[in-house]
């Protein structure tokens, strides 16, 4: 691919992941990341040709100019988005997919003083927040989420999400973690509000413990429901009234105004949401 198609390829993909992107004027201009990004593939040649000591120079000028400090050894991918980008730390043996997103403070960073692979991988649309810290000669398999400020010093499965120091996994990428979400979303409306009106892997603890008493009432339900048509069948006249309709009142729309800033935060966080 030349010079000029991988620039439009880099200018659109800040267009479809920062929607304070205006012009492609203003991106050449205005966006360090991409700056440290194309000075890098500079100083990564010069590294491949073995000439190390220009390689470190440019590297070290590119930190200056951006705020981005890249090893010119470090493997980068197509379409490499870097948000905001002062802070960023790129080892050199770390090495990062396709369409991948860094936010500002993320360090890449090793574990070991010895020689060799000592830094992440990170495969395809990986997202990391802002001042996480992946460490390690990990992998963050394709789609894998990183909240901020977050410590991450072990493998991150496909399409999962981690936060917390250490990272531990609030949400996997599964056909059964998404029925759990439609189930709890079908609940939550019943009974007169949503709480997930926002991503379904939200790793908000109020919003997981309110999924969970979900979870219970809609168990409780279907055996209610299972234990009336047996009693029904056996000619007991019983689960004959309808059940209430809960009024919730001005905590409804309590909910809904919280939900709605809260999906406006992770829209902000996640751009593929």
């Amino acid at each position: 691919m030349g010079v000029i198609s991988r620039l439009r390829e880099d200018i659109q993909s800040i267009y479809h992941r920062d929607p304070a992107a205006r012009s492609a004027l203003e991106i050449l201009l205005n966006y360090p990341g991409m700056h440290a990004i194309w000075l890098h593939r500079i100083s990564n040649k010069m590294w491949r040709a073995k000439w190390f000591f220009l390689a470190r120079c440019l590297s070290t000028f590119s930190r200056w100019l951006t705020g981005v400090e890249i090893h010119p050894g470090a493997t980068i991918g197509r379409r490499f988005f870097i948000d905001h980008g002062m802070g960023i730390v790129i080892g050199e043996t770390a090495e990062i997919g396709d369409d991948c997103t860094l936010y500002h403070g993320v360090t890449l960073g090793g574990t070991t003083w010895q020689a060799g692979k000592r830094h992440p991988t990170l495969q395809n649309n990986v997202v990391i927040g802002a001042g996480a810290k992946v460490l390690g000669p990990i992998t963050m398999h394709d789609g894998a989420r990183v909240g901020s400020n977050s410590v991450v010093v072990k493998d991150v499965p496909a399409n999962t999400t981690v936060v917390g120091i250490p990272g531990r996994v609030v949400t996997m990428g599964t056909p059964q973690s998404k029925e759990k979400s439609e189930r709890r979303s079908a609940m939550a409306k019943k009974y007169g509000f949503d709480a997930y009106a926002v991503s379904p892997d939200n790793p908000d603890p109020v919003a997981n413990a309110i999924g969970q008493m979900l979870d219970h009432m809609h168990l409780m339900d279907s055996k209610v429901q299972d234990l009336c048509k047996v009693m029904k069948e056996m000619g007991a006249p019983i689960c004959t009234e309808k059940l209430p309709e809960l009024d919730v009142g001005d905590f409804c729309e309590a909910e809904l105004a919280a939900a709605e800033k809260r999906k406006q935060a992770m829209d902000a966080f996640d751009p593929e949401i």
